[in-house]
């Protein structure tokens, strides 16, 4: 066995997973029917709401990436994050007063009320596909550091495939049991072993770098490692002051207010005042999270000397292997993994939501009080938790950073679901055809800007068209995406035979 990895270390995993997974069967205990199960009846006070989206958006890509980002670089990613923070209170204005004018469980139900059934049902389709293939890179990303982590205990090519299958069981069947209080519950569990363990990084940090954190701060800050600001103008850097505040705000608008991960926690609150305490809550508690595990990539780059290390992702948990003592290893480990399950917890709910919601209530015309609709939602759960652990299995690790690589996913079609409710908000003239066509040609010319990189280096010839794109930052996406798919609805509304606003156009 790894000298890092011990007797006691294992014992806190799994005391870790055994508690967590026993925690979620009994807090879920007594489901009474689909609404119950998919937004907790709407009992779930605010800050357990808060807790819960902080930690669904926060993976092991937060945990093992974002250190990396301040290692090769600065602290210049919290631009981003205090855009962040904008976007939650758009949402908070603009879309959450929206959702709580009904009793809806997704979002796209808003849609279906003001453009009709096809709008909603394509919104959905396109929030699962790319749901899937997000948090399919998530939970292959908890497989790099516990492979490395177990060391030579157990063969690289059976570590990684194994974490997937073990922690993809456990999150599956207390999701599969408990539904959202299970969800919301465990989730406030995670948060706090990770916030643990990221502060345990920073006091064993300051012990083993000779002089502490004021050496630590003094060198970095020579070197230039504190600069949090950078007010140059460029489309290609994403860590600038107007990528993060513009491009960093339409994200969380997106990511908060037009994805059904978020928006079903927010569903689940007591009211809308809640509601809106909870989203800006989670967008300032985001922040301090941020900074705490930048600053602790600004302590690993001092322990390493700012030796060159790739791939990045690898970076802290080397750090966890090789300073980390008895126990604070299990304790790190079980940090990484309760990021992962509540992120996989969540996404799984959120994909059952809408798959029951918006695909299968409308086919079969069953209610949401229908007991054939509450075991239908749980099946959809089991198959979605299926799907993601498969995908899992089958990503191969790349040179990006795996938490750009799951951004960049999301970003992906993000711009078009939130041009779609901005249409339906912000443009009376807009109608189903209008807001089809504006999503898919969003999508669409998205592809190009997402995927221009891969497109060059499989054909090179394509440079001199594709470059522009592919050197667009990842924080530029939503707003692109949203532009465009706004444009496209706002021209295709002013063509044609206008009959109404809502419903189907003529």
């Amino acid at each position: 066995m790894n000298p890092g990895f011990t007797v006691l270390d294992g014992l806190v995993i799994v005391l870790y997973l055994g508690g967590t997974t026993a925690l979620g069967i009994w807090v879920g205990r007594r489901q009474t029917g689909s609404k119950d199960y998919f937004v907790a009846g709407r009992q779930i006070p605010w800050w357990a709401v808060l807790f819960s989206i902080v930690a669904t958006e926060t993976s092991a890509l937060t945990f093992i990436s974002v250190p990396g980002l301040a290692y090769t670089g600065n602290l210049g990613f919290l631009q981003v994050v205090a855009g962040y923070i904008l976007g939650r209170i758009g949402v908070a204005l603009l879309l959450l007063p929206r959702y709580y004018e009904g009793e809806i469980v997704t979002a796209y139900t808003l849609l279906e009320k003001r453009f009709g059934l096809a709008t909603r049902r394509m919104t959905s389709i396109v929030f699962m596909v790319t749901r899937g293939m997000a948090d399919a890179v998530r939970v292959f990303a908890t497989a790099i550091p516990v492979s490395l982590i177990l060391g030579d205990s157990v063969p690289r090519e059976w570590a990684m495939p194994l974490a997937i299958v073990v922690l993809g069981i456990l999150t599956i069947i207390y999701t599969y049991r408990g539904g959202m209080r299970a969800v919301v519950w465990t989730e406030i569990l995670q948060a706090s072993v990770y916030l643990l363990g990221g502060f345990s990084a920073l006091v064993v940090l300051g012990q083993v770098v000779p002089g502490g954190w004021s050496e630590i701060l003094a060198r970095a800050g020579a070197a230039g490692k504190l600069t949090a600001l950078d007010f140059s103008f460029t489309l290609s850097n994403p860590h600038t002051v107007w990528a993060g505040l513009i491009g960093g705000g339409f994200l969380s608008m997106a990511s908060h207010g037009a994805d059904q991960l978020i928006v079903q926690r927010l569903l689940s609150s007591r009211n809308l005042r809640e509601a809106q305490r909870a989203i800006i809550g989670s967008g300032i508690m985001v922040f301090a999270q941020m900074a705490l595990f930048l600053f602790v990539g600004i302590g690993l780059w001092a322990h390493f000397n700012g030796q060159a290390i790739t791939p990045t992702d690898s970076i802290f948990p080397r750090f966890i292997i090789e300073e980390m003592p008895a126990g604070l290893v299990g304790l790190l480990l079980a940090a990484i993994i309760a990021a992962t399950m509540s992120t996989h917890s969540g996404a799984i709910n959120s994909l059952a939501a809408a798959a029951t919601h918006d695909i299968y209530m409308p086919l079969t015309k069953r209610t949401a009080e229908d007991p054939l609709t509450f075991r239908a939602g749980r099946r959809f759960a089991l198959f979605w938790g299926v799907v993601l652990t498969g995908g899992a299995l089958l990503f191969k690790e790349q040179g990006t950073p795996v938490v750009v690589v799951a951004l960049g996913i999301a970003s992906f079609t993000y711009g078009g679901l939130l041009g779609v409710f901005f249409l339906g908000n912000f443009w009376p003239r807009a109608r189903q055809r209008d807001a089809i066509l504006g999503l898919s040609i969003g999508i669409l010319t998205m592809s190009f800007v997402v995927f221009a990189g891969r497109f060059i280096a499989a054909f090179p010839g394509l440079e001199s068209t594709l470059g522009p794109f592919a050197r667009i930052a990842w924080p530029w996406y939503v707003l692109i995406g949203t532009s465009i798919t706004m444009i496209v609805g706002i021209i295709s509304s002013l063509t044609g035979t206008r009959s109404q606003t809502t419903g189907t156009s003529t």
